[in-house]
């Protein structure tokens, strides 16, 4: 396979063929994110993408899920994708369920029509992070979509189809706007209603805008008792119909995964005990972006 720099890939495709097809992210100005900084957007050739689902043919037998990585799969134009993906079926049979990451912006690009195609063809997950569902917050990070652009990209891809997992950040709105950014991220995860929620713990990136705003005093982050009170806000502000919240990513303080709405109350009452302190955090050292 033709690895180029560093990949990201959510938690769950930890076992998946990774098929790097763009490097980096085709936004790339989120304030609090380092992670492509460097690296120019581009879509790789046809040539080297379907020599890597070859290497996949050979070598990738047991692995029935594929993630297309890097930042923003979705975004590439629908003929290409789709023999992308006809390529995935034709050679590598066996898979089960392709993944990507997906944006506003990227899913805004496709008509219903095509993503019901991409879904036909296998795209059965897609991975969308809204960070918060507060528009001020939204604005200030430079995130490129307000709340209502956010809730309508959610619920096409839905429509189409495809599982939705939506990323936020505990902590993104600092101290001052700490239970606004809980609430309204709550109003727009119930309006979308993903399959899947996973909450991180914002944690500041030298370089990147975010942390310059944090060492001049614009930007003060919130204590880990307090990120915990914020996920608790969070948790009681979101209702889904059915759908799994994770809070269990390196980052956490409190490992959490409830299936909403079934084990709100149950989750709420250990995010309770843990503030009281008979519910022990992870350590600072043990944390992972």
């Amino acid at each position: 396979m033709h690895y180029e720099g560093m990949m990201i890939r959510p938690p769950s495709e930890a076992d998946s063929i990774l098929l790097q097809v763009t490097l980096g992210c085709s936004h790339n100005k989120c304030t609090f994110c380092g992670t492509f900084r460097e690296k120019r957007f581009n879509i790789k050739k046809d040539d080297v993408i379907f020599k890597d689902i070859e290497f996949a043919r050979k070598h990738c037998k047991r692995q029935n899920r594929v993630f297309i990585c890097d930042g923003d799969a979705m975004i590439i134009p629908q003929k290409r994708l789709v023999n992308i993906l006809k390529q995935i079926k034709d050679r590598i049979p066996w898979v089960e369920r392709v993944g990507l990451y997906a944006n506003t912006k990227s899913i805004g690009m496709k008509t219903d029509e095509q993503l019901k195609e991409l879904h036909d063809l296998g795209v059965k997950i897609a991975y969308m992070g809204l960070e918060s569902g507060d528009d001020q917050i939204l604005k200030e990070i430079k995130k490129g979509a307000d709340s209502a652009k956010m809730i309508k990209m959610g619920k096409r891809v839905k429509q189409a189809g495809i599982q939705l997992s939506i990323t936020v950040l505990l902590g993104l709105g600092g101290r001052e706007r700490s239970k606004i950014h809980a609430r309204e991220t709550g109003r727009v995860l119930s309006a979308i209603d993903p399959d899947f929620v996973g909450a991180l713990t914002l944690m500041l990136v030298p370089g990147t805008e975010l942390n310059d705003q944090h060492e001049k005093g614009d930007f003060e982050l919130i204590n880990p008792e307090e990120m915990l009170e914020e996920l608790g806000l969070m948790i009681a502000s979101t209702h889904l119909s059915d759908g799994l919240f994770h809070a269990n990513h390196a980052s956490n303080y409190l490992p959490i995964r409830a299936k909403l709405p079934q084990e709100k109350e149950k989750t709420l009452e250990l995010i309770s005990q843990a503030l009281k302190g008979k519910v022990e955090l992870k350590p600072e050292f043990m944390r992972a972006l």
